[in-house]
């Protein structure tokens, strides 16, 4: 059996430090853009040659289209998150999937959180969806590529809002001497036909190149290796 996939990728600069975002990670919920967020249980969390590891179990729910009825009912889905903290590299990595209704969707989500020059934190979101509806897949994954994209968003103004309130006078400025762009590379072309849609957030010019180097290599061995191989990259040892 073939099955078809789409990718997403996009950028978001948090105007705080990396310190302050990650600590405000584990308290980002509840906060007015996650009502869709109904639970979160830390599963296990072990310190391993200087990294923080973790895992997390999620619960969360999203409506669904009317045409989406006949595949799935609007209940609560079971989200694994694995998370590695490099305090020495300065990047926080989470990796999750979702449990259930996998054949009708499943996505697999990496999110880099990295300090950039002017001391601000980057994240770098890619998404990995698939279907196997017969007849249905395509249509299945442009609906989670625009799912993914709208939740992103909501995820952000979430975390701002929980930033500003944690660290109300700890706000950074771009740097003057920075000067915003927006980049619009190709879409990337996979097997199946299916584009990768690409956004970005406005980032200086020489964040720009730190970025892509960055997150060549991630990107690279996300899509290589797939879902199952990051998996056990990121899995906490019982």
């Amino acid at each position: 059996m073939v099955v078809s996939a789409s990718t997403c990728r996009t950028e978001t600069v948090f105007d705080y430090s990396w310190k302050h975002v990650v600590v405000c990670y584990w308290n980002r919920y509840p906060n007015p853009s996650s009502t869709h967020v109904l639970t979160e249980d830390t599963i296990n969390r072990e310190v391993r040659d200087g990294k923080l590891y973790s895992r997390r179990l999620l619960s969360k729910t999203n409506p669904v289209p009317k045409w989406g009825a006949r595949f799935y009912n609007n209940v609560p889905v079971k989200i694994v998150e694995d998370s590695v903290l490099d305090p020495v590299k300065k990047t926080f990595t989470t990796f999750t999937r979702n449990l259930g209704m996998k054949k009708i969707m499943k996505v697999d989500e990496i999110v880099v959180y990295s300090e950039q020059k002017d001391g601000r934190t980057l994240a770098v979101r890619r998404a990995y969806i698939s279907s196997q509806v017969f007849g249905f897949s395509r249509a299945i994954r442009a609906f989670g590529i625009e799912r993914f994209k709208s939740n992103g968003n909501k995820a952000s103004s979430g975390f701002n809002y929980v930033l500003k309130r944690m660290f109300p006078h700890h706000q950074l400025l771009p740097s003057a001497a920075a000067t915003p762009v927006t980049a619009s590379p190709a879409p990337e072309q996979f097997s199946d036909g299916a584009v990768a849609t690409t956004t970005h957030n406005n980032t200086s010019s020489s964040s720009k190149s730190e970025t892509l180097k960055s997150t060549a290599k991630i990107g690279y061995e996300f899509f290589k290796c797939h879902a199952s191989k990051i998996a056990q990259l990121f899995s906490v040892r019982n």
